[in-house]
């Protein structure tokens, strides 16, 4: 066993800092010459959001006429984003610095970088500059590592103050104002800028919700913005808005800053449209946490004619459980059937898995092979979710979005969602 494995079995260990992490990280950066120190690197953090709120910022970016990297759950890269392939949104430090330094070496003036709280908390990132942090919000996740809720918002913060010394207190820190943890991030620098719908100097009026996108207006700066996204839900209110924050902060004008987010027509594995020219709807999304599933279907309460199907699990392993009876609750408030199935189980007994689940699915009085089913086997939940749904419904294909690989015991298989629903979909058109 190794040392770091050692110590991460002390009880408490990830409560202070690892000098393991931090040298590690320094090493690595120092190896690469530290590839970050030329760019203006946008750091973004929070639960939910931080994925679609990248690509937002580097859409934007890329058609003011900046030469911008990417790097987020998704995928990484400057002209071409390539898939990321394993299940780490921020990679570990050596490959973290020689992907930044590809990114600065194509002759990248910007870096939009999605930075996770395990990786804040181990200095992944550590020799990065961060030009401007960016909160989308802190809800419920993680407390299986952090174990408690205020480590988890500590190890977001470091991101905050990491920019406010690269910065010397100028405009760098954009927070979500709505956010009950909004004031921790807010006085970890000298000169914050909020968003928000109910609040924040950025905030959204005359919002409205399509079922192709949202739209708004913002008063800022003596001038009258009208912002339009093509994706939807509410929680791209909040998304776009931490974009424009960043592209005022870059002085990009108007026009650009409207444009660039429109410019943004998906985020692979964000409520993607699966469509084979079946009578009912299909989304795929990587909502997987209680907040995202609260957000997730509260937005599309009402707007669906026929009846809601969700089917998602909850990841195994080290991960943590509280979260899921929440999950089953939530879904089983919202949807008029319920499927149970695989999500990443890995050493956990999905039957374990499942039955968490379903106790909260159960609380909001859904009865089992009624309108709640456990189906281990993802692909034949998703075949049994297709076959089940009427014209008008609305399937929801919840927790795996983007990824390329799900977690068994004996390892990890190729995965890819969105292609399975597709080729699902033409087979049950074909019956």
């Amino acid at each position: 066993m190794s040392i770091k494995k050692f110590i991460e079995k002390i009880p408490g260990y990830d409560t202070w800092v690892l000098p393991y992490h931090r040298i590690t990280a320094w090493r690595a950066a120092d190896k690469a010459d530290y590839p970050a120190a030329g760019l203006k690197v946008i750091g973004v953090t929070g639960t939910n959001g931080k994925t679609t709120t990248c690509f937002m910022i580097y859409q934007m970016l890329k058609s003011a006429g900046k030469k911008v990297g990417l790097m987020t759950t998704v995928g990484w890269g400057v002209d071409k984003v390539n898939n990321q392939i394993t299940h780490m949104t921020t990679a570990p430090p050596k490959l973290l610095n020689q992907r930044i330094r590809e990114i600065a070496n194509s002759g990248a003036e910007y870096l939009v970088l999605e930075l996770t709280s395990h990786a804040l908390a181990q200095y992944r990132a550590f020799g990065v500059p961060i030009d401007i942090a960016v909160m989308t919000n802190v809800t419920h996740e993680h407390l299986d590592y952090h174990k408690t809720f205020a480590h988890y918002v500590a190890a977001k913060c470091k991101l905050f103050r990491q920019a406010e010394k690269t910065r010397g207190g100028k405009k760098i820190g954009v927070v979500n104002a709505d956010d009950p943890s909004a004031k921790y991030f807010a006085h970890a620098v000298s000169n914050p800028l909020t968003y928000g719908i109910e609040g924040g100097a950025l905030m959204a009026r005359q919002v409205k919700l399509n079922p192709d996108g949202v739209e708004y207006f913002i008063k800022y700066g003596g001038e009258k913005y009208h912002i339009k996204t093509r994706l939807p839900g509410k929680f791209n209110v909040y998304n776009s808005l931490a974009a424009v924050a960043v592209g005022l902060s870059y002085d990009l004008t108007r026009e650009q800053i409207e444009q660039g987010i429109l410019a943004l027509e998906n985020v692979e594995g964000r409520m993607n449209s699966i469509d084979e020219g079946q009578d009912f709807h299909a989304i795929v999304d990587y909502a997987h946490t209680p907040d995202s599933f609260e957000k997730l279907f509260s937005d599309l309460a009402g707007t669906v004619k026929g009846r809601v199907i969700s089917l998602f699990g909850s990841a195994g392993g080290r991960r943590d459980p509280s979260k899921r009876e929440p999950q089953g609750e939530i879904a089983g408030k919202y949807s008029d059937i319920v499927i149970l199935t695989e999500e990443d189980d890995r050493d956990t007994p999905g039957e374990e898995i499942l039955d968490q689940i379903a106790k909260g699915a159960e609380i909001s009085g859904k009865v089992r092979d009624k309108d709640l089913f456990l189906i281990p086997d993802r692909t034949d939940a998703i075949k049994f979710a297709f076959e089940t749904a009427r014209a008008g419904d609305l399937v929801l294909l919840l927790g795996k979005g983007h990824e390329k690989t799900i977690e068994r015991a004996d390892g990890e298989h190729p995965w890819n969602e969105i292609e399975l629903a597709h080729k699902l979909l033409k087979k049950v058109d074909q019956s």
